[in-house]
């Protein structure tokens, strides 16, 4: 379709002239803060979407990453942008979900300043070690911390990879330092290089590693054993307690947008996650992509916000 004939199919849209905001705005790109930097879950999805939209649309689709603070930089600079449906936020267990019982002092509120407009579906964690680490089995791993506590080092880079290792760690009984990274890509760099022994993070991010056989996975944490590696255990299944969620992808917009952007946003990220190429990409990565609503969406974040405030305070992690 012409740019031409795309824009002035929009223009003919009810809820179009919010999003394009007259004439003068109609060239106005879209532009996707990712709150983390480039190569994590965050960054592959957004920028999927961003295809499609650009699509879509016909306007220009920008992923912008602006990583720091465990999301919180990102996520300002989306509350203070214009509230018409041109800046989007990359929305994360991190930001929405795991920061308020994280940080005492959060400078934003996900239920009160933002509203999610669309999801990539529920998630899947590998829990990652070296081809050659010594322990083959969930259980060598356990024993190995056993015999020498705080021994082992995990890798964090957000709130998912971060209250994953500390639950396991309660869960199985053992103790595990905590490394923190700026970004998904140090971690890994890390843990290739025998710097940290294990990094628990979400399948989007961990597949590259695991299928060029730079990492291995030692277990895997979803609803049922992953399609692509059916021999891979799940720590539930030597641990049934361990119920923390994948991580959670998602798009947000400033709570000040119309509803009918909201709607109009939440109609297309469904297309674009129930649609191939997204969809069997998604499905690959072991999301389970999904059409949600936005009263569905404002439900599971509630429901879900609960949940990882009660995963710190089991973990026992300090709040900052």
């Amino acid at each position: 379709m012409h740019r031409r004939h795309c824009l002035a199919w929009l223009a003919g849209l009810p809820f179009a002239a919010p999003l394009v905001d007259a004439a003068a705005a109609q060239d106005k790109p879209i532009q996707i803060i990712v709150p983390f930097g480039p190569g994590g879950s965050g960054d592959i999805s957004a920028r999927l979407l961003a295809e499609f939209l650009a699509h879509k649309t016909g306007r220009a689709v920008v992923v912008d990453n602006r990583p720091g603070a465990n999301g919180i930089i990102g996520v300002e600079a989306v509350r203070s942008a214009p509230a018409d449906g041109s800046v989007l936020l990359l929305a994360t267990t991190s930001t929405h979900l795991a920061n308020p019982s994280l940080f005492r002092k959060l400078p934003y509120d996900p239920g009160k300043d933002f509203r999610l407009v669309g999801s990539f579906g529920p998630g899947s964690t590998y829990m990652l070690v070296r081809p050659d680490a010594p322990y083959k089995t969930l259980q060598d791993f356990v024993a190995a911390a056993k015999k020498a506590p705080g021994s082992i080092n995990y890798g964090h880079f957000n709130a998912t990879s971060k209250v994953t290792a500390a639950l396991f760690a309660h869960e199985a009984g053992i103790e595990l330092e905590a490394i923190p990274y700026k970004q998904v890509s140090q971690a890994m760099s890390e843990l290739i290089a025998g710097q940290i022994q294990v990094v628990f993070t979400d399948t989007v991010a961990g597949d590259a590693f695991v299928s060029s056989g730079q990492l291995r996975a030692l277990a895997a944490h979803s609803d049922a054993r992953l399609k692509r590696y059916p021999d891979l255990p799940l720590i539930t299944e030597s641990y049934p307690r361990f119920t923390i969620r994948g991580g959670f992808l998602g798009i947000a917009v400033p709570a000040a947008t119309p509803l009918e952007v909201q709607q109009k946003l939440n109609q297309w990220i469904n297309e674009a996650v129930t649609t191939d190429p997204i969809r069997s990409r998604l499905e690959g990565f072991a999301f389970a992509p999904a059409k949600v609503s936005l009263a569905e969406l404002a439900t599971f974040e509630r429901q879900e916000r609960a949940k990882w405030k009660s995963y710190v305070e089991i973990a026992r992690l300090e709040v900052q």
